[in-house]
C-alpha cells in the first residue's frame, strides 16, 4: 500500500486541489496549468544562503536534509506587511510542530524593496525565525518563480521537489492540503456531518477613509441545512484585516455572525477575499472593498 500511496500521491495531491479552489473557468486553467507546471518540479537553492534571526546578525543554519519543508518567498512588491501575515505563519508554524514533533523546516527568503521596513515588521511581530535576506533575489533567479504571491510558497519532499504549491496561511485549501501530506492523511471524508449556508450579503463597501483607519463589516451566516453550523477557520488575503467569529455551533435557521477589521496601511483602493471554512461542502467567499486616503 505504502508504493501505491507513493506513486499517486502527486496525481492525489493535484485533484484535490482543482477540487479545493473556488473560481471562475478561466482563472482555474490558469491556476491548473500553473500547479500541472510545478507538480515535482525540484527547487535550487543557492550555494551559501546567509540566515538571520531577530536576535542574531547572523546564525549557523543551512537547508536541511529532512522528509519534508517549507519553503516561502517575499518579492519587494506591494505592501510587505499584508503580504506576510507573520502572525498568521508563527500559529501555522506552531501547528505544524505539534503535528509532526517540530521536524518540518520552514526556509523564508525576502528579497525587499525596503530592508529597514522588513526588520521593523520581525521586531514588531516579534518574529525570530530563521530568515534569509536574498538582496540578489538568488532564490527567484535559479528557479524562475512564479509571479503571483499566494503561489510564492512551496512544501518540499526530501528531494526539495514540489508537493503541494500555494499559501497556506492566505488559502484554508491550501493549509488542508499542507496538513493532509505532512500528517499523512486524507481528506475529510464527505458524508460527515455537513450542513449548508447562506450569507446575508456576499460583499461589503467600507466606503473612503483614512489610511491607519480602522472601518469594520459584520457578515451574518444562516444554517440552512440539518445540521449545526460551526465556523472552523477564517482566512483573508491581506493582512491589513483580521477576523473573529462566533465560536458556538448554530442550529437550523440560527445565524453566526463574522467580524472583519480593515486597517490599510498603504493609500490606495483595495478589495480583499475572506475566505471561511465551516462544516459545509464549500468555502464560503467574502468580500469587503473600498479605498484608504
Amino acid at each position: 500500500m505504502k508504493g501505491v500511496r507513493n506513486t499517486t500521491a502527486g496525481a492525489f495531491l493535484f485533484l484535490s486541489f482543482l477540487m479545493l479552489i473556488a473560481c471562475n473557468g478561466n482563472k482555474k486553467e490558469k491556476i491548473a496549468k500553473l500547479v500541472q507546471e510545478w507538480q515535482g518540479k525540484e527547487i535550487v537553492f543557492p550555494p551559501n544562503p546567509v540566515f538571520t534571526t531577530l536576535s542574531s546578525d547572523t546564525i549557523d543554519f543551512h537547508v536541511p536534509e529532512s522528509k519534508y519543508k517549507v519553503v516561502v518567498y517575499v518579492d519587494s512588491f506591494g505592501c510587505i506587511s499584508c503580504k506576510l501575515q507573520l502572525e498568521k505563519w508563527k500559529g501555522f508554524i506552531a501547528y505544524t510542530d505539534s503535528l509532526t514533533n517540530g521536524q518540518v523546516p520552514f526556509l523564508f527568503f525576502f528579497h525587499p524593496k525596503n530592508e529597514k521596513e522588513l526588520k521593523y515588521i520581525f521586531r514588531r511581530d516579534k518574529f525570530d525565525y530563521p530568515v534569509c535576506i536574498d538582496l540578489d533575489d538568488q532564490l527567484n533567479r535559479l528557479n524562475q518563480l512564479p509571479a503571483e504571491m499566494n503561489f510564492q510558497t512551496f512544501l518540499l519532499d526530501k528531494n526539495n521537489k514540489v508537493l503541494v504549491i500555494g499559501n497556506p496561511v492566505h488559502n484554508l485549501a491550501i493549509k488542508d492540503l499542507y496538513i493532509n501530506q505532512l500528517t499523512e492523511t486524507s481528506l475529510p471524508d464527505a458524508k460527515s456531518k455537513m450542513t449548508t449556508v447562506e450569507t446575508n450579503v456576499p460583499e461589503i463597501d467600507l466606503g473612503t477613509f483614512k489610511n491607519s483607519e480602522t472601518r469594520e463589516a459584520t457578515f451574518i451566516l444562516k444554517n440552512t441545512g440539518n445540521y449545526p453550523l460551526v465556523i472552523i477557520d477564517a482566512s483573508t488575503t491581506c493582512g491589513c484585516a483580521s477576523v473573529s467569529f462566533d465560536k458556538n455551533p448554530a442550529k437550523t435557521n440560527e445565524t453566526l455572525q463574522l467580524h472583519v477589521a480593515m486597517t490599510p496601511k498603504e493609500a490606495g483602493s483595495f478589495n480583499e477575499t475572506i475566505t471561511v471554512k465551516c462544516n459545509t461542502g464549500n468555502f464560503v467567499k467574502l468580500q469587503i472593498k473600498g479605498k484608504a486616503l
